[in-house]
């Protein structure tokens, strides 16, 4: 169990949650949730122990807490096996001690009795075991037993997060804490992590942007808005639900109060001074009963994406042939052949490292293919990037930024219309480009798209810095669409809600299926990785 009790936290003048009261209880998984900047990292932080509250708010939990690091390339000098036993703090800290001592030629008798402590502490914590007991867990992500040995950083970066998740659970902790445990994850991975978390029956708090994950793990779930944390049963979609009834019945309520407390006025009004001092009396104390609650304004912002083009293209949008792509010697893309036309919106899912961003970047020439050609017709195309740290110039406004590819020809009437559609209201159009969030700098980009009005779009990965609300509005916008897309992502709703077909690279090559993502898993269903085997770790 963790307890919350009184915490507050601010940033100068601007607070995110305040005196927040809140209890995780063992045996359910709370997500946490909340739009960019509304405190879910800082809170995940408290609960750590790594950020103090701005109060004297305290926080309660078990000795035992397993942590996801997010740092995948932390332990990449370590042996795979050493990085899950690191899981347990204490352990491994006895583990390192006794061990040097050991190397010791002669021991004073300090260091006999210490040696004598950490053996003791070693066998409290299962020490003796805890060898056998990693490799049961890293059995059971996937990992044979001739890699425990290997270095951290022999691992694809989707494995290496597995085994900091391995790493996490080690011990047998009570509680779990978890920051977006899907990043750098694919498809495959994220079925086999919701799986993975399902069977744990201790205490799991995770935050993610993934809509779909929070509703296949998640029994409750922990929202930060009106500045506190406001905790609801049931799934992310079961919130939302339970979230607007109650807006709307308190909405609903303070009307009729409202209502009544008119009534109530024009009575004192008419009567004050008269005969009915009494009456007047109880009216005016009914009036003070009847106060409507206040609302406080939600941190809730969904921004509104569309997509227009300027006009729309010819039927035919690219044609690939034999097209191949190899690095290092290790082939990538291998004779491709793919024929694109208006109006499809193409879903490209796979395994990280199969090809994915490397397809995108030949199709818009930004690398040259070892064989094959690529044609387009006479189309242009808005390309979104994964990685957008270098993506938008420095030392410039987002509102001159964006103003460089306005094609409306109504200048900053419709660049101010656009930032307000993405959120970035009165002065906010005005900051640095450079100090711009992960989440700020995504919208700029969706609404320089937007701006230009392309007939194609291609995104790479654009949910890595979304919140919830703005993948949904992305997904709703690229739904409604008239033109052709592109898109790398591995959050399934986005997925399902734009795919009309999907390029699905698999071990047996390019898959392409002409059909919804729902479609494509009734014919090609994820595959099972055995996350049931995880028998090694005592709370699953």
């Amino acid at each position: 169990m963790i307890i919350v009790n009184d915490v507050t936290k601010s940033f100068a003048t601007r607070i995110l949650f305040e005196n927040v009261s809140v209890t995780f209880s063992p045996g359910n998984r709370y997500g946490l949730t909340g739009p960019n900047g509304a405190g879910k990292s800082t809170f995940m932080r408290i609960l750590t122990g790594d950020v103090e509250p701005t109060n004297r708010g305290t926080v309660t939990k078990p000795k035992k807490v397993g942590v996801l690091r997010q740092d995948q390339f932390a332990f990449d000098q370590e042996r795979i096996i050493d990085t899950v036993m690191m899981g347990n703090a204490a352990l491994w800290k006895a583990m390192k001690e006794r061990d040097a001592l050991a190397e010791l030629s002669s021991l004073t008798p300090a260091q006999t009795d210490r040696l004598m402590d950490l053996e003791g502490t070693i066998a409290d914590e299962n020490g003796y075991m805890a060898e056998l007991d990693a490799a049961e867990i890293l059995r059971g992500i996937g990992l044979p037993d001739e890699r425990h040995f290997d270095l951290m950083s022999s691992l694809p970066t989707d494995f290496k997060f597995r085994v900091l998740l391995a790493q996490a659970v080690f011990g047998e902790p009570q509680a779990l804490l978890l920051d977006e445990p899907t990043n750098y994850m694919d498809l495959e991975s994220i079925h086999w992590l919701e799986e993975f978390l399902k069977q744990y029956r201790g205490t799991m708090v995770v935050i993610s942007h993934d809509r779909h994950f929070l509703n296949a793990v998640c029994t409750h779930i922990a929202d930060i808005d009106y500045e506190t944390i406001i905790v609801y049963p049931g799934n992310y979609d079961s919130m939302v639900d339970q979230k607007v009834q109650a807006r709307q019945s308190m909405e609903a309520s303070n009307k009729e109060k409202e209502r009544k407390i008119a009534q109530l006025r024009e009575f004192v009004a008419r009567f004050g001074a008269g005969q009915r001092a009494s009456q007047v009396q109880s009216r005016k104390k009914e009036i003070q009963r009847l106060a409507p609650e206040e609302l406080k304004r939600s941190n809730i912002q969904r921004p509104w994406i569309r997509f227009d083009q300027r006009r729309a293209s010819g039927r035919d949008i690219v044609s690939v042939k034999g097209l191949s792509k190899s690095f290092d010697g290790r082939p990538v893309l291998c004779d491709l052949d793919l024929q694109v036309m208006r109006g499809d919106k193409i879903a490209i899912i796979g395994g990280n490292g199969a090809g994915k961003t490397t397809l995108l970047r030949c199709l818009i020439g930004e690398l040259s293919p070892d064989a094959g050609t690529v044609k387009w017709g006479s189309v242009d195309w808005g390309y979104y990037p994964q990685d957008t740290n270098d993506y938008i110039a420095p030392d410039m406004t987002a509102a001159d930024w964006l103003a460089q590819y306005d094609q409306t020809g109504e200048g900053y009437q419709a660049v101010r219309s656009v930032l307000g559609r993405m959120l970035f209201s009165g002065e906010e159009g005005l900051k640095k480009t450079e100090v711009l969030s992960g989440g700020e700098t995504a919208r700029l980009i969706l609404a320089k798209l937007m701006l230009e009005k392309h007939p194609v779009l291609i995104f790479d990965e654009p949910t890595n810095h979304l919140d919830l609300e703005s993948v949904n509005a992305l997904g709703e916008g690229l739904s409604q669409f008239e033109g052709t897309v592109f898109l790398v992502s591995h959050d399934r709703d986005l997925i399902s809600d734009v795919a009309t077909r999907v390029l699905s690279f698999t071990p047996d090559g390019l898959l392409d299926f002409h059909g919804t993502y729902e479609e494509y898993l009734v014919k090609h269903p994820l595959p099972d990785r055995g996350a049931g085997e995880l028998v090694g770790a005592g709370r699953f």
